[in-house]
């Protein structure tokens, strides 16, 4: 049995692995599900793990003994690191420290596949990709690679890393979402990111002196670090301006937000003589998957420009995304650690995706209509069904969120306005969003006008509360809102209406992603509810071959029975003293014995008493109630009237 603690430390042979079934469905192109370096470096980590980190610097050792081996506390809860966290920081620490895999050469020593070769490197700087599942804490690997190469830069006279960082979002959305962790610095000073003064007898705290730069406002670049948080239009290569008459006479165009950038341009301060290392980190980082991208050609140009000026390229380049693919489906070659979705799911780190039975399939019709509301009408009055149980369980904890995928701008309107005209609970409270193919907001454009940036303001706003427990929205309508970065937990059931296809570029993990992070604690199991066309439900299941397992329910009102009644110790109450409260359970002897004996002397025939009627009660007047240990399992179950 796969083990379910996401705190444990596994051994490489425990870890999931793809079945024969499995891998014939990708007709044996296993870099489809397994990365090709992973598993020798799992075998090389655990056993560096092992020998208690031989051959780590001391700064190193300090921080992962620190972030690894000390207990944490967070306000009134205990704070661990998952393993999958761990193994990630882990596994960037030996590479580039111990087993110095600075270059495809010194990768490929780790391939287990035989299918990799050096043409398989795009890059020629150090690169590492850490594929982790939504949901699963990418963004705290993030902040620990950020912390340990700083301290190393700061601690270690040979160090070839880096005080500066470029901290790369694909689009708004994700730098919203960073923003939140880095503004102030906030995720490392609250968190155990920083061990405290006097801890091995460094000065940490004091010694983490950076500045916080965010897009093209820049304040002064300091000698003490820099972090450079910006989303990656800002850092393009810029091609040498097309020559004319007017640029010969009055220079090239500006910017057009000039107004906004202080004069100054982050592309060029990082190209510029102020920045002698650089540390690059990416976020949601599937996006460079080939090297003809502007994403791709913008980092090499900054390398490029850093080893002319100093002889050395960009120090080190870590990548973090759930579904680091090319266009072809394989895994980037260059990823060092995996955690799949089938091991958060089955760990209980996401939610658990729940997909409509047969026979709920069979009910749901799709019109033959150009109408889109009236030929999709069944699916999203099915969506709203599973979402109004949803929102009745929950309503005086948290308020969860619909959302409704369609194909253009204008099918997102029409969903919009039919929910809120056919649905009481949904009136004056759905969400529109349109988005484009960057992940940014159509009112996003330049030259914007008042009234546009107020609407832009107003979507932003409400795109980042709608997470809080009573949000005043119900429902997201959006083309590509959630396709990534969005981190909305939220999000408990969705509803499909896009025809996907292979030539979408979406992949299944995408599409259900943003619904799949955890309200709760890990203790409370969470179910996300995915409904919509029989072509959407079959891309989803798509990651059957990537082990994921569905659970599979009736979605009719009619027939569904009511959900279970959690019966579990409080815990999260910060005035109750549970060790006072703990008491001895008395051993008692029973008071009633049954005797057995003679029964064969019983006359049945002689008993005068009628028949008693057994009522029966309907699927509705029934509740289940589940028991669990004070440790969190599973204890028994009953069913009442």
């Amino acid at each position: 049995m796969h083990p379910s603690d996401p705190f444990e430390i596994l051994p490489p042979h425990q870890r999931w692995a793809p079945t024969q079934s499995q891998l014939d469905a990708f007709q044996n192109a296993s870099e489809k599900l397994l990365p090709p370096l992973v598993y020798k470096i799992r075998l090389a980590v655990a056993k560096w793990r092992d020998t208690g980190y031989e051959g780590a610097s001391q700064t190193s050792l300090s921080l992962l003994n620190f972030w690894l081996n000390q207990e944490h506390a967070i306000g009134q809860k205990t704070f661990r690191f998952f393993f999958s966290q761990r193994e990630a920081i882990e596994s960037i620490i030996y590479l580039y420290e111990v087993a110095k895999a600075k270059d495809k050469y010194e990768l490929m020593k780790f391939d287990s596949s035989g299918r990799v070769s050096t043409g398989t490197f795009d890059e020629n700087w150090t690169r590492y990709v850490i594929k982790m599942a939504t949901g699963s804490g990418k963004t705290k690997v993030l902040g620990l690679t950020l912390v340990w190469a700083y301290f190393h830069k700061c601690y270690e006279a040979d160090s070839t890393l880096s005080k500066d960082f470029l901290v790369i979002a694909p689009n708004i959305i994700v730098l919203n979402r960073l923003r939140k962790d880095f503004d102030g610095l906030k995720m490392f000073f609250d968190e155990p990111f920083i061990p405290d003064n006097g801890f091995d007898d460094k000065d940490w705290k004091n010694d983490f002196q950076l500045t916080l730069h965010i897009q093209d406002d820049l304040k002064p670049i300091t000698e003490s670090g820099n972090i450079f948080l910006t989303n990656i239009h800002r850092v393009f290569f810029n091609e040498a301006p097309e020559k004319s008459p007017e640029t010969t006479l009055l220079g090239p165009k500006p910017k057009l937000d000039a107004a906004t950038s202080k004069g100054l341009d982050l592309g060029k301060i990082l190209r510029s003589d102020k920045i002698k290392d650089l540390v690059v980190l990416n976020d949601e980082a599937h996006h460079i998957h080939d090297s003809a991208l502007a994403w791709f050609k913008s980092i090499q140009d900054i390398s490029n420009r850093l080893k002319l000026k100093t002889g050395s390229s960009i120090s080190l380049q870590v990548d973090y995304s759930a579904t680091p693919r090319d266009n072809d489906g394989k895994i980037f070659v260059q990823t060092i650690c995996d955690y799949p979705l089938v091991e958060a799911i089955r760990q209980n780190v996401v939610k658990s995706p729940v997909l409509p039975d047969e026979e709920s399939r069979q009910k749901i019709k799709e019109k033959d209509s150009t109408d889109f509301v009236e030929r999709y009408r069944d699916h999203i009055h099915l969506g709203y069904l599973e979402w109004e149980q949803q929102f009745e369980e929950l309503k005086n904890h948290k308020t969860p969120i619909l959302f409704i995928m369609t194909m253009s701008t204008k099918e997102a309107d029409q969903a919009a306005a039919f929910l809120e005209a056919s649905y009481p609970k949904m009136k004056n409270s759905v969400l529109t969003i349109h988005t484009n193919d960057s992940g940014e907001s159509s009112a996003e454009k330049k030259n914007l006008s008042k009234k546009d940036k107020e609407e832009l303001e107003k979507l932003r706003k409400a795109a980042d509360n709608i997470d809080k427990d009573h949000s005043p929205y119900k429902a997201v309508v959006s083309v590509l809102m959630l396709r990534e970065g969005w981190d909305v937990k939220n999000v408990c059931t969705i509803v499909g209406l896009r025809p996907y296809r292979s030539e979408s570029k979406i992949l299944p993990e995408q599409a259900i992603g943003r619904g799949l992070r955890k309200m709760y604690s890990l203790g409370t199991p969470e179910k996300l509810v995915i409904v919509g066309t029989s072509k959407f439900l079959q891309f989803v299941e798509e990651l059957k071959e990537a082990g994921v397992e569905f659970q599979y329910s009736p979605m009719d009102k009619d027939t569904r029975s009511k959900s279970s009644v959690m019966v579990e110790v409080d815990k999260e109450n910060p005035n109750k003293d549970l060790e006072a409260l703990d008491i001895p359970i008395p051993q008692m002897n029973p008071r009633i014995y049954r005797e057995f004996k003679n029964l064969e002397l019983i006359e049945l025939n002689k008993f005068k008493n009628q028949k008693v009627l057994l009522k029966k009660f309907s699927s509705d007047e029934l509740s289940e109630i589940v028991f669990q240990n004070i440790d969190g399992d599973f204890s028994h179950k009953t069913v009442i009237y």
